[in-house]
């Protein structure tokens, strides 16, 4: 009885401790894409990539999101009840050359919290193409993901991004793109080119 007094005491004090040191900064590196990732956020701040399947074929059923030990991340409870997906950053499609490197791509720390509206536009059709044009070059594709200072703290803890910046570099060109995180207002991701 005494031990457990003793753990419910100390609980409250592990997981405030805890909370108080949250890194706003924590560099991941896998076998297919960097990133920076905040616990604070509970977010990416930057992922980087090569397009490794532009025509790949593995399966993603039955795959979902996961944690990656030691680092704070958001989960499925953020994506519950709003408009915001589970935006892929390096997206599956790039990387469906094998059931690994695929399964790799569902870690939460490559998931943005992304407007749906968003994810399943002309933020998908970009992503496609940067699938055509590695079919011909080395594509490279460096994301930098914005939080405003009025960015909406969820309920959950996740902070949603404001806007995505995308770079895609192949065959000594860059294409830069800023996307609002919003439901898209043009049709074409050209529309969203910035020089």
């Amino acid at each position: 009885m005494k031990k457990l007094l003793l753990g419910l005491f100390l609980l409250p004090i592990f997981v405030f401790g805890q909370s108080c040191h949250l890194r706003d900064s924590v560099y991941i590196k896998t076998s297919i894409f960097e990133a920076v990732y905040s616990e604070v956020l509970q977010q990416p701040k930057f992922v980087s990539y090569t397009v490794q399947c532009p025509d790949g074929s593995a399966s993603r059923k039955g795959m979902d999101f996961y944690s990656v030990n030691g680092v704070v991340t958001s989960d499925n409870l953020d994506y519950v009840g709003n408009v915001w997906d589970k935006g892929h950053m390096a997206p599956a499609a790039d990387f469906n050359c094998t059931t690994e490197t695929l399964f790799q791509t569902f870690s939460y720390v490559n998931c943005a919290l992304q407007h749906e509206r968003l994810n399943r536009g002309v933020w998908r059709i970009l992503e496609k193409h940067e699938r055509e044009l590695a079919s011909q070059y080395l594509v490279i594709v460096q994301i930098r993901i914005v939080y405003g200072p009025n960015a909406e703290v969820l309920s959950t803890g996740a902070t949603v991004p404001t806007g995505f910046y995308k770079t895609i570099t192949y065959n000594n060109k860059i294409e830069k793109y800023y996307f609002p995180n919003v439901s898209p207002t043009k049709s074409s991701y050209t529309d969203y080119l910035i020089q």
